[in-house]
Parts: C-alpha cells; structure tokens; sequence
C-alpha cells in the first residue's frame, strides 16, 4: 500500500510538467515549425494585417476567420502615440465585411500622422477598397484583385423609401472617400461599382491589379519588398522635413 500511494504522488507531481508545453512545441503546434522568424526589436516600421472579414458590430460565426474593429482600433492610437514607430506596413488580404466598421479604420488610417503604406496580396474586397487607397501609398500584387460592388443589407429590411436613402447616403460616404484618398475619378468608380454582366451573380466589377492601376485605384504593382522601400523612404523624406523645421 505504500508504495501504491507514493507511486500516485509522484504521477501528482509529474502531471504539472506535462501541462506546461516547452517554446518548441509550442512553435509546432501552432505553427508547424521550429524557427520562427521574428520583427527586430528596434524596427521603427509596424505591420497591420486585415485578414478575411471585417467584423463589425455583430459577431460572426467561430468559423469565419475575421479581424475585429475593436482590435485594429487601439492598435492604431498605439502607434500614433508610440514615437519608436516611425512608419505603418498595412497588408490586406480581405472580402470585405461591416460597412462602417471598414470606413472606421479607413478613416483612423488616413488621419495618421506618421507615414503609411499598403499592400494588396489576393484581394482586397468590398470594404476593403476604402482601406487599401487610406494610406499615403497603396501597392497591389499582380495576381490580387479588387471587387467593387454597391452596398448590400442582409436580414430584416424595412421597405420604406428612408432605407432606400440610408443606403444611398452610405454608399456616397463610401465614394467620396475612395476619390478622395486615390486618383480615380468619381465617374469611373461608380461606372465600375453598377457595371452589369461582370460579376456572375451581383452587380460590379471585380479589377485585377494591373487595371487597379491604370484605373487610379491603386497607385503601384509591387509586392512586400517594393512596399517596405517606398516606407522608407517616406520615413526618410518626413525626418528631413523634421530637421529642417527644426533648423
């Protein structure tokens, strides 16, 4: 019996060591590798990622992989207010998602004083249009593209003219930020957005990334390494100015 009893204690004891899984494994668990490669500690550069589909004030379903507003959001008072971040890297690879939760990060994007640069990488849809031309520079890759479409309501709709207004006056906010924040004119965008017969079951255009430049959409073809440059060189260009004011 006493050995039966000591033998429990020290299982008791080892099960803790168990529960706690080392770095390593952890690292393969997760993501299927040892060596992870890792942001420098003094990078004065940030990366944002707008994955899938932009939640907004409703939940969506665990399975849909999502980025939440109210996470992007204190993310970017962050780095307006950390002054060891000089410059934002913002990669999208989204469908789209909550109209205002989409022009709520739009908007904080544009409003940042410190330098920014997107990059487009498989698509940057619906929403994410206003997202991509937000930065002081937008990129896009070769193969991405772009959907623009009007905006949709799903559920419980009030079929009252004022519904029809609403979504009319969004859908205004929506373009007028788009011209605003790219070189595309106001006509060519809303020629794309009600184009018929492109899109098998909606109305509008799905632009690839070629023609997202040549539309003005877009302001260059490039991938991950043309975007980090082109960073550089607006933090650059803006600590100059910082010197000479300063002189």
């Amino acid at each position: 019996m006493v050995n039966f009893f000591l033998r429990n204690e020290n299982e008791e004891q080892e099960e803790p060591k168990e529960e706690r899984p080392s770095s390593l494994m952890e690292k393969i668990q997760q993501l299927g590798q040892t060596n992870v490669a890792q942001m420098p500690q003094d990078s004065k550069i940030h990366c944002l990622t707008i994955i899938g589909q932009i939640e907004g004030h409703l939940q969506l379903p665990p399975q849909n992989k999502t980025t939440k507003y109210e996470h992007l959001i204190p993310q970017i008072v962050a780095i307006e207010q950390n002054p060891k971040i000089e410059g934002l890297l913002v990669i999208l690879n989204t469908v789209g998602g909550d109209v205002e939760a989409g022009l709520a990060i739009s908007e904080m994007l544009a409003s940042l004083s410190k330098p920014t640069v997107s990059i487009v990488l498989g698509g940057g849809h619906s929403i994410g249009v206003p997202i991509a031309v937000s930065c002081d520079h937008s990129f896009i890759a070769d193969t991405a593209t772009m959907t623009i479409h009007p905006i949709r309501l799903t559920g419980l709709v009030i079929g009252v003219p004022q519904t029809f207004e609403y979504l009319d006056k969004m859908q205004e906010r929506v373009v007028r930020f788009v011209t605003k924040h790219s070189k595309i004119k106001e006509e060519v965008f809303k020629d794309l957005m009600f184009a018929k017969g492109n899109l098998t079951r909606d109305i509008g255009t799905n632009v690839i990334g070629t023609d997202a430049v040549e539309y003005g959409l877009i302001d260059e073809i490039g991938g991950i390494g043309e975007a980090m440059r082109k960073l550089n060189e607006l933090i650059e260009s803006r600590n100059e100015e910082k010197e000479r004011l300063i002189q």
